[in-house]
């Protein structure tokens, strides 16, 4: 069981201090405590991102997203009391309280979960790279240095860090060189499996020539990103949401180097001087159901937004996960610098 010296927080405090708290602590929750030590309320990763989705900002305060009542455990229950209220509630953390103080917080996962989770990764490394050329004319791209190692080998620790370690890479370009690489895995405390694109799939396409179905839910990543995104918290927040598909997002910002004129009915409405719009963009990281599966067909080209397409088609349920962490993707060559420069501040060395 965790204390909670660590974790506790004010109900007066910001998002951004309400995430200081929770990026600190062990399990990854922050509690709201009273000046005499009563449990006014929780918050986790993903009620800062959806109050993020809504439009909240960092400095808001945390008052109108805190979960106010909370599921919690007495200090005499036994554990398989405690476990059967975890699995009834769907939870990941139970308080601990007595003569209704809260006295620490029981990580369900000190009881039940192995190191390794099952859940498949499925990283899409067949790329070209040509925006990149001359430096990918011998190396795929995520192979190229960044730091002091392949981006790739940064993906496969960053993954291997939550515990998902069952690995399949999607290649095709200079295949051989990520293979000789990586092996089997074991080098890295991960299994690897390799699937060959003999023709251009797509970023979806592929996910159709493997050759076991995944049993449990599982994650896609494009191979050229640098991103510190606790793959966790993606985990967590899809199975929350009830999710067929996640699709980690990114809010992007481009300004309009003109003057923008609103017209309607004929007549000027009004006129913006250099308007900045605001968009969520794809961050090429998914977690989908094996379900999924079903709708991408057999050995063609097939993209991630025509699949998206399909499910939304079938009113499938999709989520979106805000990312706040790092995140870079590396596909030109002031992207490729951008990313050296900032690696060792993001990653360490």
């Amino acid at each position: 069981m965790y204390k909670i010296d660590e974790i506790k927080i004010n109900q007066n405090a910001s998002i951004k201090e309400a995430l200081e708290v929770i990026d600190k602590g062990a399990i990854k929750v922050a509690v709201v405590l009273s000046d005499d030590g009563l449990l006014l309320g929780m918050l986790n990763d993903g009620d800062i991102r959806r109050a993020l989705l809504k439009g909240m900002s960092l400095g808001d305060s945390i008052a109108g997203i805190i979960n106010k009542h909370p599921v919690v455990a007495n200090i005499n229950d036994t554990k398989e009391r405690i476990l059967e209220l975890a699995n009834e509630k769907k939870l990941h953390q139970i308080p601990i309280i007595s003569n209704g103080k809260l006295i620490g917080i029981q990580d369900i996962r000190e009881f039940l979960a192995p190191k390794n989770k099952p859940n498949k990764v499925i990283l899409m490394v067949g790329g070209l790279g040509t925006r990149l050329r001359p430096l990918t004319n011998d190396v795929p791209k995520p192979m190229l240095d960044v730091g002091n190692k392949p981006i790739l080998h940064t993906i496969v620790e960053n993954f291997a860090k939550y515990g998902y370690t069952d690995i399949i890479m999607c290649v095709n370009y200079k295949s051989e060189i990520i293979k000789e690489y990586f092996g089997n895995g074991d080098k890295f405390g991960v299994k690897i499996e390799y699937v060959l694109e003999n023709q251009r799939m797509g970023t979806a396409g592929a996910l159709s020539l493997l050759q076991k179905r995944p049993k449990d839910d599982f994650f896609v990543m494009n191979g050229d990103l640098l991103t510190n995104v606790n793959f966790e918290y993606l985990h967590e927040y899809h199975k929350d949401s009830n999710a067929l598909a996640s699709i980690c997002i990114r809010k992007y910002e481009m300004q309009v180097p003109y003057g923008v004129v609103n017209v309607r009915a004929n007549k000027v409405t009004s006129i913006e001087e250099k308007p900045t719009q605001s968009f969520f963009v794809s961050a090429g990281i998914y977690m989908f159901s094996p379900i999924v599966l079903d709708f991408i067909p057999k050995g063609v080209f097939y993209d991630m937004p025509t699949l998206f397409s399909e499910l939304l088609k079938h009113d499938f349920p999709i989520h979106p996960f805000p990312i706040r962490e790092y995140w870079l993707d590396i596909g030109r060559m002031d992207e490729y610098r951008r990313a050296n420069d900032e690696y060792e501040g993001v990653f360490g060395l």
